[in-house]
């Protein structure tokens, strides 16, 4: 997210400015001309806040290297002055871009946060400390932002949203209504369990799925080296003599020549497939696509399933304060759990079927597609008990549980079904080597 000011005139000669955080500078400019536009504006000038390092001293006092975000360079100019600084330099940073913090650094911050709001400090206390200790430099510049925003009365649900790009747009959102709610502790609390167990989940699939994918990979590249580059250089010693070659050796050769006879079209087969499909799955359709028939996937299917729902009951069971406003907090859980078909299917089904008809949570859940026949049966029970709310949190640690211990036996059978395919892979190239070693010229033929 980056922040934009603009200044405008009306008609009567008035000047006015304003402020706007906005993804990019390109939509910044949009909303600013479309209200142009609308309120019969002349815009003068678009700024947008930027980053400058400045170098500064205060009487014989060492100099002082820093750094400030500003709108242009006289706004930082004239807050050092104020403060009793000379100021000696002050120039813009040459490459002014801030990558996202990673995932664990906004776990930690989080899980924090919770543990000194269980202390009952207050929480403009606690957003100075940790800004003084965090060490990631997005992270940081973006809690001073909050924090300065916060201090001046800003409505933290807006505030927190305004920096989704940065804490990702469900833990802005909790982080904002955390502070509106009556006990901020127990929602960030929460939120750092679901970010903890987000990423717990995205390490096991790695090992499970592309760590076993990008070892085959490169085992598949490696054969095709083998069988394109170095093995025809010894085999075609034979033929060129015209030795006959035994049948393994034979076939290999054939598969090579191909090989080097089609290399740009073995090389677009390759790797076009699996660009393609990353580019298609960042469409909107694509996306849909590939997160429904992730679902399918046999064996990681379920289990992936079966954590979307995990996800979904930990947010609802946080969010969730009875029945007459369970629809915010059903759509909400439907955003984190991250699966474009899991979160359709809630928004465009269940959702409507509650509003329009005025169906009951486990009706809707059960019209909607995605829930297990173990959700649906436990969702039935707490709607006739009253207990929709711990039935939730019985199913999140139930399916938790679960897939943690399933995941670990799945990851253990790929690396075990890993290796078998590096064993058979290497049997077959030195059987192919020692037939090869095997040749020998006929012996001339005595007149």
């Amino acid at each position: 997210m980056i922040e934009v000011r603009f200044t405008a005139q009306k008609l009567n000669g008035q000047i006015l400015s304003g402020t706007f955080t906005e993804p990019s500078f390109k939509d910044a400019k949009k909303k600013i001309q479309k209200l142009a536009v609308k309120n019969q504006l002349k815009i003068q000038k678009i700024e947008k806040k930027v980053g400058y390092i400045y170098k500064i001293k205060k009487g014989k006092d060492k100099p002082i290297v820093g750094e400030q975000r500003a709108f242009n360079k006289e706004e930082v100019a004239n807050a050092l002055r104020k403060l009793g600084y000379e100021v000696i330099s002050i120039n813009r940073k040459l490459l002014d871009f801030n990558l996202k913090p990673p995932q664990q650094e906004i776990v930690s911050f989080v899980k924090i946060s919770a543990e000194l709001l269980e202390q009952k400090l207050p929480y403009s206390e606690i957003l100075t400390l940790l800004i003084n200790d965090i060490q990631n430099k997005t992270l940081k510049e973006t809690l001073k932002q909050i924090n300065s925003e916060l201090k001046k009365g800003a409505d933290s649900e807006t505030t927190f949203l305004r920096y989704q790009s940065v804490f990702g747009k469900f833990t802005a959102y909790m982080l904002g209504l955390a502070s509106k709610s009556g006990n901020m502790a127990e929602i960030y609390k929460a939120t750092a369990k679901f970010l903890e167990r987000q990423q717990e989940f995205r390490k096991n699939l790695r090992s499970a799925l592309i760590t076993p994918l990008v070892t085959l990979f490169v085992l598949f590249l490696a054969v095709i080296f083998y069988v394109g580059y170095i093995f025809p250089e010894t085999a075609k010693l034979f033929v060129k003599f015209k030795i006959e070659l035994p049948p393994l050796t034979a076939s290999t050769l054939v598969i090579s020549d191909f090989l080097m006879n089609n290399m740009l079209l073995v090389f677009l087969a390759i790797i076009i497939p699996p660009i393609a499909l990353w580019q298609f799955a960042k469409t909107k359709k694509g996306k849909y696509l590939v997160d429904k028939y992730i679902l399918k996937i046999p064996v990681m299917g379920s289990l992936i399933h079966k954590t979307l729902i995990e996800v979904f009951c930990r947010v609802f069971y946080t969010l969730y304060s009875g029945s007459a406003e369970s629809i915010e907090p059903i759509r909400i859980a439907a955003e984190a759990a991250g699966n474009e078909y899991f979160e359709r299917q809630i928004k465009e089904v269940a959702i409507p079927l509650m509003i329009k008809r005025g169906a009951g949570i486990t009706e809707a859940f059960e019209a909607s597609g995605i829930f297990t026949e173990t959700a649906i049966s436990r969702f039935h029970s707490g709607e006739e008990t009253g207990t929709i709310k711990n039935t939730a949190l019985q199913l999140a640690n139930y399916y938790e549980s679960e897939t943690v211990y399933r995941l670990k036996n799945i990851i253990e059978l790929i690396q075990v079904f890993i290796a078998m395919v590096i064993m058979i892979v290497m049997i077959g190239l030195t059987l192919v080597s020692a037939e090869t070693a095997t040749i020998s010229p006929k012996p001339p033929i005595m007149q």
